[in-house]
């Protein structure tokens, strides 16, 4: 399993650079961010006007009654709560829909950016991981502007708006209930930095989650296989485990937090009271500027509550914004230089003194060179890990060589353009990958220029048509998630069909005949000279008897080519080849008696 490892927090509770980078997301949607910021500020100044209007209505028409302003005075404040819930209404609408947008936006980017990265990015990653970063990371940033940025901004507008009116209307009922503010801004410091902490482990233990059970769902079978149900569940138990306490440090400094505000909150409102009694006792003030300062006081707590956790929101965006962006930045792709199309290509390969090695330390292929004339079929067999599916990857541009040269008619790979060098080869491997769809759009993968008609007429020429009519929906039969519904040797004559299809010049066949019956066997034999005839070939064999009509076998070792020839000639040598040809045979007389 490739090694995780953990993010940390950069301490900082605002990163300017990153936030930029996020907000420049915005620009698309200007209109929608820009009405968001104007109906926060709006809400923001509308907000006092209702305790004001009581605290007029009150001493006018209450103290002093009059019936019929106070009919009048409670209309207009009927007015301004539908207001003040509209205009609320709208700041949620228009700050949700920004980041709804601005998640699309980035999502597709990410995923776009994922799928042009080279596999050698994909062999130290783990796949959950970048599955948490592409949907609950994403997901985080919307929160950004949802109930982060924007909202952080409302409520402390709001709170300086109020507070300015307080002070302009009494300032010593003011500094009053400003006694407590001290210790809340103290506990809410430290309640920032515990959720932080708290939410950080949490983001951290979900990449986790998700990579492991990605990566033990998908090789379930193994598990089962070997009995290791209760090891490995053990282990998502630790994993599961740290989550909570994770989740259980947050709730806790929730659990704190909150009723602490409320405690300094029914402070404030006492000393409101007593102080503002005793000055309606000496007429300083009035019974409607104490209503007033009540509602005053609790529209300043609700603000200062939201904030500790809407700083943690975005601090816990930035956050995950940086492990996006990380991707983003991620630079493993393959160089696409190449300006020269691949159309009417005749088909020669080329390997020329090629040397190539995974980790830029330890070679697994040296000095590599043969060709292949065009609609001419090589196969290259070997022990496992004698570098033949590098020469694949090579050949697809998957990884890139160290040195030497791989040319197609005579023209170096690196100056083609890269998504035209691959719709020229077709690859047909051992482990055949097939998705949750139906038949047809496996064998189309949704190509729109593929019609039904040549779907059906590739799987008749490759023998594959009465097995696909016989089952349920025929074409349109659902494969399931890696084509489980069906056997090894039908998933090997889909991608056969997939492969014939798409029409290559160049076609690679990874060990297509193993794992599978004698009879299916035969009837992959016959797709292969079907799918093979006029085009070049180039095949890794595991069973020596399907390829004894080669124009080309190569022998390798170690990374090395060590003979070279056809059938008969490699024979004659009395070299690896026929000991391989010679152990093959006596194992399959063996097995058939």
């Amino acid at each position: 399993m490739p090694k995780q490892t953990k993010s940390k927090i950069t301490g900082k509770a605002v990163d300017l650079s990153i936030l930029k980078r996020i907000i420049s997301y915005a620009r698309a949607y200007r209109g929608n961010f820009a009405l968001a910021i104007i109906t926060t500020i709006t809400f923001a100044f509308i907000s006092p006007i209702r305790p004001i209007l009581i605290q007029y209505t009150f001493d006018h028409y209450v103290a002093i009654p009059n019936a019929h302003m106070l009919l009048i005075m409670t209309i207009i404040l009927i007015a301004l709560l539908i207001l003040e819930a509209f205009m609320q209404f709208a700041d949620s609408y228009l700050t949700n829909r920004l980041g709804q947008n601005i998640i699309k936006d980035l999502r597709v980017q990410l995923y776009k950016h994922v799928t042009n990265l080279r596999l050698k990015y994909y062999d130290h990653t783990p796949i959950g991981t970048l599955v948490t970063r592409a949907v609950s990371d994403i997901e985080v940033v919307a929160d950004m502007f949802s109930d982060g940025l924007i909202s952080i901004i409302g409520d402390l507008l709001k709170l300086f708006v109020i507070l300015g009116v307080m002070l302009f209307l009494n300032y010593r009922l003011t500094l009053i209930i400003l006694i407590p503010i001290p210790v809340l801004l103290l506990a809410t410091y430290i309640f920032k930095k515990a959720v932080a902490a708290s939410f950080q482990d949490v983001r951290t233990q979900v990449a986790r989650l998700n990579a492991f059970v990605q990566e033990h769902i998908t090789g379930m079978n193994i598990v089962q296989i070997f009995n290791r149900q209760k090891a490995e569940s053990q282990k998502f138990d630790e994993i599961n485990t740290k989550h909570r306490d994770a989740n259980i440090r947050s709730i806790k400094a929730y659990s704190i937090f909150f009723p602490v505000v409320e405690i300094l909150s029914s402070i404030s409102l006492a000393l409101l009271v007593w102080w503002g009694g005793k000055e309606i006792l000496r007429q300083y003030t009035t019974m409607g500027q104490l209503v007033e300062f009540i509602m005053f006081l609790n529209m300043m707590f609700r603000p200062i509550r939201q904030l500790a956790d809407r700083f943690n929101t975005l601090q816990m965006g930035m956050v995950s914004s940086e492990r996006v962006f990380k991707v983003l930045d991620t630079d493993e792709t393959i160089p696409d230089t190449g300006t020269l199309p691949t159309t009417n290509i005749q088909g020669r390969v080329e390997f020329k003194n090629l040397y190539f090695a995974y980790n830029d330390l330890d070679f697994v292929l040296r000095d590599i060179s043969f060709s292949v004339s065009p609609g001419q079929t090589v196969a290259l067999v070997g022990a496992t890990g004698a570098g033949k599916s590098s020469i694949i990857n090579l050949l697809n541009r998957f990884y890139e060589f160290n040195s030497g040269t791989i040319t197609i008619d005579n023209t170096d790979i690196r100056s083609y353009q890269l998504s035209s060098l691959r719709q020229n080869i077709g690859v047909v491997l051992q482990d055949v990958f097939l998705f949750s769809d139906t038949l047809a759009n496996n064998i189309s993968l949704h190509n729109p220029n593929i019609t039904r008609q040549q779907i059906i007429a590739a799987a008749t020429a490759v023998g594959a048509h009465p097995f696909i009519s016989a089952l349920p929906g025929g074409y349109d039969y659902n494969a399931m998630e890696r084509g489980a519904m069906l056997s090894v040797g039908q998933r090997q004559l889909i991608s056969f069909i997939r492969a014939y299809v798409y029409n290559p010049r160049i076609l690679v066949l990874d060990e297509a005949t193993s794992s599978i019956d004698t009879e299916t066997e035969k009837l992959i034999q016959a797709a292969i000279q079907v799918i093979t005839r006029g085009r070049t070939s180039i095949i890794i064999a595991h069973r020596l008897a399907t390829i004894q009509k080669a124009d080309l076998i190569i022998v390798m070792e170690k990374g090395q080519i060590i003979e070279s020839g056809t059938h008969q000639s490699l024979l004659r040598q009395n070299g690896q080849y026929k000991k391989l040809f010679e152990l093959q045979f006596k194992e399959e007389n063996i097995v058939e008696n």
